[in-house]
């Protein structure tokens, strides 16, 4: 049996296990339908099934195990869950790209690649250790380089850019560096203390997007979309804090508790006509003269 077979077997039985556990006789007749559509042989025996789930286990880093009063088998994780569903849609996404053959015709990728994911694995060791990093890093608005001293506090991706959260040691202010815009990256032996206050869920609870709320009170915002657009709102909230107050053929009006952050204020400029801001006053005013000034461009 050759070595993508066993991989191919593998990801199907974690798409199976994925839509609801299952018995291994269930498992079994699932792998021998796909061995006919996919002129692979993905049948095995009890004891080839026990050798793929340690193969699974050691892999992927995610456990399947069984259930006697139940008698069937599921995917155990011991992680949050938003990364246990990342982790399975990585791993579908591999799969589904490693497996299949003359790709090039079948997929369009996306042309802006994420730049900086070559220094996850040296971030996420920082970060696990409690380690300084040293970097040199170059911001958009500056033509200079700066040399940077940190203490690696967490990773945050937002919109397909990878972040990692750490407190600075030239001012002892916890800032956000993008992978993008960092290089030379060294990892000293040099350990620190996480502050016991610090919790990366809470510190960006109220944050949309990556921009840190830096002493601000978060507010309550109130935004009107038409009912198309309220569609993919509802799809894809914005915020975790979101909440829907109406529903109808004429609106979609939903409640968000957010810091009004230029990431946010961005996020709401790219909706256009399809939104109206109700609340509070002082983002309908930034909004209204932001407008203002983008028509004076076309006159």
């Amino acid at each position: 049996m050759s070595k993508r077979e066993s991989i191919a077997r593998y990801s199907l039985i974690i798409k199976k296990l994925r839509r609801h556990p299952a018995s291994f006789a269930e498992i079994s007749d699932y792998l021998a339908l796909e061995s006919e559509l996919q002129a692979y042989n993905f049948n095995i025996s009890k004891r080839t099934f026990q050798r793929d789930l340690n193969d699974i286990r050691s892999l992927y880093n995610f456990d399947v195990k069984y259930d006697p009063s139940q008698k069937v088998y599921f995917i155990y994780f011991d992680e949050q869950a938003e990364l246990n569903e990342r982790i399975l849609e990585a791993f579908e996404t591999f799969n589904a790209l490693n497996i299949s053959d003359r790709l090039s015709g079948h997929i369009h990728f996306e042309k802006r690649k994420p730049r900086g994911t070559e220094n996850l694995y040296g971030l996420l060791h920082a970060i696990k250790n409690k380690v300084h990093i040293k970097f040199t890093y170059q911001k958009y608005w500056e033509n200079e380089l700066t040399e940077r001293m940190v203490k690696p506090y967490a990773l945050k991706e937002f919109k397909n850019r990878w972040y990692v959260l750490a407190n600075d040691l030239k001012d002892n202010k916890v800032k956000s560096f993008a992978l993008d815009r960092l290089s030379g990256l060294e990892i000293t032996k040099m350990k620190f203390q996480i502050p016991e206050d610090f919790n990366v869920n809470v510190h960006y609870k109220y944050c949309f997007g990556i921009i840190s709320p830096n002493g601000h009170e978060p507010q309550e915002v109130i935004l009107s979309f038409d009912p198309f657009q309220g569609k993919y709102i509802k799809s894809l909230p914005l915020h975790e804090t979101q909440e829907v107050l109406i529903d109808n053929k004429q609106e979609v009006r939903v409640k968000l508790t957010v810091f009004l952050t230029h990431d946010f204020f961005m996020e709401l400029l790219s909706h256009g006509e399809h939104l109206r801001v109700i609340q509070p006053a002082g983002l309908i005013n930034d909004l209204k003269s932001t407008f203002k000034n983008a028509l004076k461009l076309y006159d």
